[in-house]
């Protein structure tokens, strides 16, 4: 360990060991046997060993492909928001590496200084009864250290479960010596370019940490209603939503202001009373003051626009030092700032006989002391929003403190221009108002945190050794003791010798190293080759609830200290919620772990997992219960085992672009059946061209050169393959990726096996050779191109499948990755589509044997047995037919089909559908139904109907119902009877059929 200007850091993160398998082994592993089902948990570890033991995720090329994965904390574990993030960019990065690009992705964890402090802390407390105080600055460092060695490679260990292709060999630690190096770097050259100052400016504070925090830290809970809620350092609960008035005496009057307030305790620091300068009810007060009861001084009454007249009593009284609305009051009346509460939360000496206090005891004695003084009015519910701290739910106060920050409006002009002349492009683009709108009034950024765990400021206070270094004011930025002691000495005019430096006392706060990302992983400050090669990148794939936090400091920074975008364009998804819409959260009990869906958990698995959380100090005894009830809720049958691949696919097939992004464990379990399905196609192919004498010969991609051996179902289905590219390609482009699991889905299921399928085992059974190979060279085009489109989105699926079709086609365990074959392009496929050929088949062939289907299910036939006519009134149709009939008798389910050439007479005894205005279908009923069994049947349906037909009839003649009922219930009314009369005339129909027979 090396200690650099006065913190501890580590070496560049190596903390990612890949194994190394020979590539004949795992190719030999990956190509065992096709198993006869799908199970995801026992393929996926043999492809992840492949990947990396081979290097695949790499190749060089002249284009280049560069993202930067949003680091997450350390301490933390996967949960779905990094699944989502995960499953999207890895999508992303081998598409375009089966596009030929040179994809670096980087991959990192942040360092989480408040994050990682509260674990830190709870898990001492909860282990060993220990604060951090109680161990000291150095052991406590040291112990966060501890823990980051343990558990910080646990997230990177879960990511490659979910098979992202990651360039582990990147991995970067927001502490490493590299990033800290960065870190200081760029907070030196904003010091000396002016852009950082200290100043006392109002901050959130949060007294569990005793640090400021920013705004993403905090979560704001709305109340209605008095609301008892549960306060680090209390041992009683504090109630919240009520307001309370009291009075203060008007100077040489015997009148008196009643103020409302939320925050009884704030009146300490009062500084003023404020009243609208139009309200007639105040204007003979304005200038006077009125007498503080506890202080003994007297404060002004100011008039200030900021009132609401119709608030309360109209009057309202002004803290400068605790609300940010009263600090701009107070600095435009220069009003002072008195400070009420210490860094712990308990009251200062600004009122002796509360010192000491913590803030809620405080509040309780301060309203006694109201009440004996003959000025508490009382108190009533109120509507109110209280803002705890997301990390300890502490509540935070806002504070006046002496805080380090960075002038960011020259940044953030620069940030709005890249956006206004499309240098950086925002998907989805309304996301550029928002864009416009924050940097426009944008502040300036705290970047302090009084905390221990962190980038420890590289600024130091300077001054003569004949001084006291407590009481000097002037700082240097410097990278080193023995730096700041020049910089100081030439700062001052006088030696080295004679200069005191000390370095700050704060850490910055994370989202600086985190702002640095994209250019420090590179090697920034230093001119390094990656720098050059692999910056800036080109895309960033984040949430939007990190926009400004996150990815407008990294573009205001990367301007600024690069002089270049730090990447060109910004892809914000979604929040995670469950299937209601809901937030996931603990106290929900929905909270939906991404490892859970891969290998599935039991109720009670989930409960343990809840419990041995509580019991580790990561929640309170309160949240546990609560989870332990909500899971019980959410999945009482626990989580079925669904694999990466089905997590992935589901997470993708939903419009990331959307602000809420609702997924259940119920699609994920149904996209590892059609998992399975495509699975069960590939073996069916491969089983086919194994019994097929010299099938391996159809072991390949279909050229233009075999275009005349194929029959029209082969052409149709290429056809379809075609938009499936096309649809791919388009969407992929965009980032529309659920536009791409839908097609695929619709392919693979719609017309793949449903109607191709179906439609070819005939041939592959029993057919001619050549109708056979030609069969079987099409649906394995069809599967090989269907997977590399699907890679993306499943590849431990399309990775193991590829592995057996490529040793078939070899005849040999010598293969190469899916990952190293090409993405299907349009142009190579654009040639087979044929949207004549689509209609014609879906029109007279498709429609035709669903029509038959339907005339089964109607009369109840299972058998497939049953025959069937058609009547062709058009001749082009008709001989087309010809060709085709057979398949119609195929997909339809029956035995076989008689086409007749129209004008024909249908044949007696048949059920009878209509496909269009020259095509009728006929079913043939006699000995394929009960005759007596099924018009008992209909009858009693037929009554029922006419039952149900009546009923309703009485209620929309009622008198009166016109002129009762709303409109939408009429109109269901009416909606529901034309449908009983539509089915009671089909009924008829039926029987009238029947008794023909």
């Amino acid at each position: 360990m090396s200690r650099v200007f006065g913190r501890c850091v580590r070496p560049a993160s190596k903390s990612f060991k890949r194994t190394k398998y020979s590539t004949s082994a795992d190719i030999k592993n990956v190509c065992s046997p096709l198993s006869s089902g799908y199970i995801p948990t026992e393929i996926e570890q043999d492809c992840q060993n492949l990947w990396e033991s081979n290097n695949f995720f790499r190749k060089k090329s002249d284009e280049k492909f560069i993202m930067v994965l949003p680091p997450p904390n350390v301490t933390g574990s996967l949960h779905l928001g990094h699944a989502l993030t995960c499953a999207v960019q890895d999508s992303i990065a081998r598409w375009k590496q089966m596009s030929d690009y040179e994809v670096v992705w980087v991959p990192g964890c942040d360092h989480a200084g408040i994050a990682t402090q509260v674990v830190v802390e709870k898990h001492l407390w909860a282990t060993q009864s220990l604060t951090r105080h109680q161990l000291g600055r150095e052991k406590f460092v040291a112990e966060v250290w501890k823990w980051r060695n343990e558990k910080g490679t646990i997230i990177y260990d879960q990511m490659r479960r979910l098979g992202v292709a990651l360039d582990w060999d990147r991995a970067v630690f927001t502490m490493d010596e590299q990033m800290s190096d960065a870190v200081s770097a760029a907070f030196i050259e904003l010091f000396e370019g002016g852009l950082v100052y200290r100043g006392k400016r109002l901050v959130n504070w949060c007294c569990a940490l005793q640090s400021a925090i920013s705004d993403i830290e905090i979560e704001h809970i709305e109340m209605s209603c008095p609301t008892e809620l549960e306060v680090p350092g209390y041992n009683e609960k504090v109630t919240f939503g009520k307001i309370f008035d009291f009075a203060y005496k008007v100077c040489d009057t015997e009148e008196e202001l009643v103020v409302s307030t939320t925050r009884p305790e704030t009146m300490l620091g009062d500084t003023a009373v404020m009243v609208h300068p139009q309200d007639p009810r105040f204007q003979h007060l304005l200038g006077k003051h009125v007498q503080h009861p506890f202080r003994g001084d007297t404060i002004p009454i100011i008039a200030d626009d900021a009132v609401d007249p119709g608030f309360g009593t109209g009057a309202v009284k002004v803290t400068p030092a605790h609300d940010s609305n009263d600090y701009e009051v107070g600095q435009r009346h220069k009003l002072p700032h008195l400070s009420i509460l210490t860094d712990q939360g308990t009251i200062t000496d600004i009122v002796p006989q509360f010192e000491g206090q913590p803030r809620f005891i405080a509040r309780g004695t301060i309203l006694k002391a109201l009440t004996d003084l003959g000025l508490y009015r009382g108190s009533r519910a109120h509507s109110m929003t209280v803002p705890r701290c997301s990390r300890t739910n502490d509540i935070i106060e806002p504070r006046l403190r002496p805080q380090w920050f960075v002038n960011c409006k020259s940044m953030a002009k620069a940030a709005i221009a890249a956006v206004e002349n499309g240098d950086l492009q925002i998907h989805p683009t309304n996301y550029t108002r928002d864009w416009h709108a924050w940097l426009h009034d944008t502040r300036d950024w705290c970047v302090s945190r009084q905390l221990w765990w962190g980038h420890r400021i590289p600024v130091y206070r300077v001054n003569s050794k004949h001084i006291n270094v407590d009481e000097g004011d002037i700082w240097v930025a410097a990278r080193s003791l023995e730096e700041a002691k020049s910089k100081g000495a030439t700062k001052l005019g006088i030696n080295e010798n004679e200069v005191n430096v000390k370095q700050e006392e704060d850490v910055l706060d994370t989202w600086f190293s985190s702002g640095l990302f994209p250019f420090a992983v590179f090697g920034w400050p230093n001119d390094t080759i990656d720098l050059n090669r692999y910056y800036p990148t080109n895309l960033l794939e984040t949430g939007h609830d990190i926009l400004f936090f996150w990815v407008a400091r990294m573009v205001m920074l990367g301007l600024h200290l690069t002089h270049k975008l730090p990447f060109k364009e910004v892809l914000l998804h979604g929040l995670v919620c469950d299937s209601g819409g809901h937030k996931m959260s603990k106290s929900r009990g929905n909270v939906i772990d991404p490892m859970d869906v891969i290998t599935g958990a039991s109720l009670q698995t989930l409960n343990e997992s809840v419990t041995a959380s509580k019991e580790r100090g990561i929640i309170s005894p309160d949240e546990a219960s609560v989870a332990i009830e909500g899971q019980t809720v959410n999945f009482p049958q626990g989580i079925p085992t669904c694999g990466a691949d089905a997590l992935r696919f589901t997470l993708c097939s939903n419009n990331i672009k959307n602000k809420l992004l609702s997924v259940d464990v119920v699609r994920m379990e149904q996209n590892k059946f059609f998992g399975n399905k495509i699975w069960q196609t590939t073996r069916f192919l491969l089983s086919s061209i194994l019994r097929t004498p010299n099938g391996q010969q159809q072991a390949r991609i279909l050229s233009m050169e075999d275009r005349n051996t194929l029959q029209a179902m082969d052409c149709w289905i290429l056809s379809r393959l075609s938009e499936l590219v096309e649809e791919a390609n388009r969407n992929m482009n965009c980032y529309d990726l659920h536009f791409v699991t839908s097609a695929f889905t619709s392919f693979w299921n719609n017309y793949l096996c449903d109607v191709y399928l179906e439609s070819i085992k005939p041939v592959v059974h029993h057919g001619s050779c050549e109708d056979r190979n030609a069969a079987l060279l099409t649906l394995w085009t069809c599967v090989s191109v269907g997977l590399r489109v699907l890679h993306p989105f499943m590849p431990h699926l399309t990775e193991h499948l590829h592995q057996h079709m490529s040793q078939t086609a070899q005849g040999s365990s010598e293969s190469t990755s899916i990952m190293t074959e090409s993405y299907p392009q349009d142009e190579q496929w654009s040639i087979w589509r044929d949207v004549s050929l689509e209609n014609k088949i879906e029109v007279s062939v498709l429609q035709s044997a669903a029509s038959l289907r339907n005339l089964k299910a109607t009369y109840n036939i299972t058998s497939g047995k049953v025959k069937g006519s058609m009547i062709c009134n058009d001749p082009s149709v008709y001989k087309f037919l010809q060709e085709m009939v057979h398949v119609v008798s195929t997909l339809g389910r029956v035995k076989s089909v008689n086409l007749m050439e129209g004008p024909a007479d249908p044949p007696s005894a048949t059920a009878t559908a209509t496909v269009n205005d020259t095509l009728t279908i006929h079913l043939h009923l006699k000995g394929a139904i009960d005759l007596t069994t099924e018009n008992a049947r209909l009858q009693k349906k037929l009554k029922n109907l006419q039952k149900d037909t009546d009923k309703l009839l009485r209620i929309v003649s009622a008198p009166g119902y016109a002129e009762k009922s709303p409109q939408h219930i009429q109109d269901n009314h009416h909606s529901k009877l034309s449908s009983l009369q539509k089915e009671h005339q089909q009924v008829k129909s039926l029987l009238s059929s029947i008794k023909d027979m």
